[in-house]
């Protein structure tokens, strides 16, 4: 999840997650999101090569949002995803940018 972070990648769109990366990216503020039900990449004639906008991520507390990937051809793909923040506290960490940045506000509040 670092390294994915380190790369600039904001978020993650997949089918599914392994349950300790998931936790992984949100530690390090890396959106986690996964298809709905019978959709994914190939479906939804995505290659990688899209950039993507994720469309009503306000302040982390919403179950589904929209994603709008948009092709170099300039096509654009709408599908619904489901947010992974499963606890309040796992949205406090994506609203601080990671649990580094949470904790060191927490300290410098103090």
């Amino acid at each position: 999840a670092k390294g994915t972070l380190l790369l600039g990648v904001k978020a993650v769109v997949a089918e599914s997650f392994e349950r300790i990366h998931r936790s992984n990216l949100v530690g390090m503020g890396v959106l986690p999101l996964q298809f709905t039900d019978g959709h994914n990449a190939e479906s939804l004639g995505l290659d990688g090569s899209e950039t993507f906008d994720i469309v009503g991520m306000n302040d982390g507390a919403a179950r589904e949002v929209e994603v709008v990937a948009t092709h170099d051809s300039g096509k654009e793909t709408a599908f619904t995803v489901r947010v992974l923040l499963l606890t309040p506290k796992e949205v406090e960490y994506f609203r601080h940018g990671g649990i580094l940045n949470y904790v060191l506000r927490q300290l410098a509040a103090k």
